[in-house]
């Protein structure tokens, strides 16, 4: 029986994607297509390759800090049942299933962090190394397709999944393939090429020789441990000493590799760091295509592609009212958008931003971003609506010395107990019952019930029921800035 690590990759921004996309909840966590986020399709996809032949382990994600809890709820949402236990890979003080990289170092360390992981009770299972942030129309194929590279990753090869070429996309790296395919349906790799002009990219279509790399790696753990050792032991030597000092969450089944030793690692993609160099090397690297519909939706106009157009063209999300428009991408967030006359564009609408784009122009949305971050707007970073460990909380209103806040605690959640130095808080429960902390005074609160919490005064708000808990926060002080939080005890390691 093989044994199979997959490693789910959830970093990125997707600034391309923006406004929907921020920093704070990057596209990964969107749902783009269908009722789940990419994040949650990548781990159904990977749970779809159970086979007698294939001893399945649970998913390792190479996360960041900051969206720890977010990939943490987003997976639990998923109601996964353990395929394999989780302690099978190691001892019981190394199962953890989030790899939590203290600063974005690139794909390359990631993988490293993933591989010594695997391999920490002396074990060297097949990786299957998937982005977070990718659609896959023909699931059926794309898990042939994965059954067959696990089968070929056995024979000690490195596997990358070629996906069909349609068009010549400038965006995408290409994979060059010769030759007939060997056992499992396997070709050998002679070249990369990192995202080409549009003339080198219709000359590559018209050969019938390249697809696109679509970043999705099949390998023993210790192959690229070996491939990086022979091609950057600068990034395996950094990366091992961070390892080897790092520390462990049971609870929330997290690991973080020491932050001092993380920062000096060389920031590097796998491919630039180990695959192009494979080629007519001692590490042999073959491809299995992919033709199942993929997509990395890299940009709004990957979104109207893959979408479901009407008779005239338009992709429309949300509540949305078009006439006389045509070959458009209408996505509406929040309230009613409707569209006159217009056509071949990008419409997007969020609580606290709208995009309006050409769809030639998709890929230039990060030069609004990067504008954004210059003048140090928070549109950048945050959705008015921001997710929190405990749940989530919309900045519905605000002005001077006040700002109104809609606050939601998930069932058994709580916040952190905490106090404010400069403001005061009035909560109102709409939904749900609250247990409130209040300095010495610990009371129950039931709808339309409420609570005044003075300024410099220690306080919780819990939620114990098995249904959301919702109230309505009123803010009034002479600052209210995120950061005026004193945090005394909190159940996610922030204080």
């Amino acid at each position: 029986m093989i044994q199979v690590q997959p490693v789910i990759l959830c970093g990125g921004s997707g600034t391309r994607l923006w406004p929907l996309s921020r920093v704070g909840f990057p596209k990964q966590f969107l749902v783009l297509s269908g009722n789940t986020s990419l994040f949650q399709q990548a781990i159904s996809r990977l749970q779809g390759l159970s086979h007698p032949s294939i001893e399945l382990y649970n998913p390792l994600v190479i996360t960041n800090e900051e969206h720890r809890f977010l990939a943490l709820h987003q997976a639990q949402e998923l109601q996964q049942k353990d395929i394999t236990p989780l302690t099978n890979l190691g001892a019981k003080q190394n199962a953890a299933k989030y790899l939590l990289e203290p600063t974005g170092r690139n794909t390359a360390p990631a993988l490293t962090l993933a591989a010594l992981q695997a391999m920490e009770s002396g074990l060297d299972p097949i990786l299957i190394v998937t982005p977070a942030d990718q659609t896959i129309q023909n699931e059926p194929a794309f898990t042939k397709a994965l059954q067959q590279a696990v089968q070929a990753a056995s024979k000690d090869a490195i596997i990358i999944l070629g996906a069909t070429a349609h068009h010549p996309q400038t965006a995408y790296g290409y994979i060059q393939a010769q030759g007939l395919p060997g056992e499992f349906g396997a070709y050998q790799v002679q070249k990369f090429t990192e995202k080409p002009n549009e003339t080198q990219a219709k000359e590559y279509l018209a050969t019938g020789e390249y697809t696109w790399n679509c970043g999705i790696f099949v390998l023993k753990a210790s192959l690229w441990i070996k491939a990086l050792q022979m091609f950057r032991p600068d990034i395996l030597q950094a990366t091992q000493a961070s390892w080897s000092k790092k520390e462990v969450d049971l609870q929330n089944h997290f690991i973080r590799p020491n932050p001092q030793a993380f920062i000096e690692i060389p920031s590097e993609s796998i491919d630039y760091a180990v695959m192009e160099k494979c080629p007519n090397s001692s590490i042999p690297i073959q491809m299995i295509p992919l033709d199942v519909g993929w997509s990395d939706l890299g940009s709004w106009d990957a979104v109207w592609a893959v979408g479901k157009p009407d008779s005239n063209g338009n992709v429309v999300h949300g509540d949305v009212v078009t006439t006389q428009t045509s070959n458009t991408l209408v996505y509406a967030n929040q309230r009613l958008v409707s569209t006159v006359g217009v056509h071949d564009l990008i419409v997007v609408e969020t609580a606290d931003a709208v995009l309006v784009a050409d769809q030639s122009k998709s890929q230039d949305v990060k030069e609004i971003v990067q504008q954004l971050a210059k003048m140090q707007r928070t549109e950048q970073t945050t959705h008015r609506k921001v997710y929190r460990p405990w749940g989530w909380y919309d900045s519905i209103d605000s002005g001077p010395h006040f700002q109104v806040k809609r606050i939601c605690v998930n069932p058994g959640a709580k916040l952190s107990l905490q106090l404010h130095h400069h403001r005061a808080e009035h909560w109102i429960v709409i939904q749900g019952q609250a247990e409130v902390t209040n300095g010495a005074e610990v009371m129950i609160l039931n709808e339309n019930q409420s609570t005044y919490i003075p300024q410099g005064v220690k306080h919780r708000l819990a939620n114990h029921g098995a249904t959301p808990l919702e109230i309505i926060e009123v803010q009034s002080g002479s600052y209210l800035g995120e950061d005026d939080i004193v945090r005394f005890e909190d159940h996610y390691g922030r204080s």
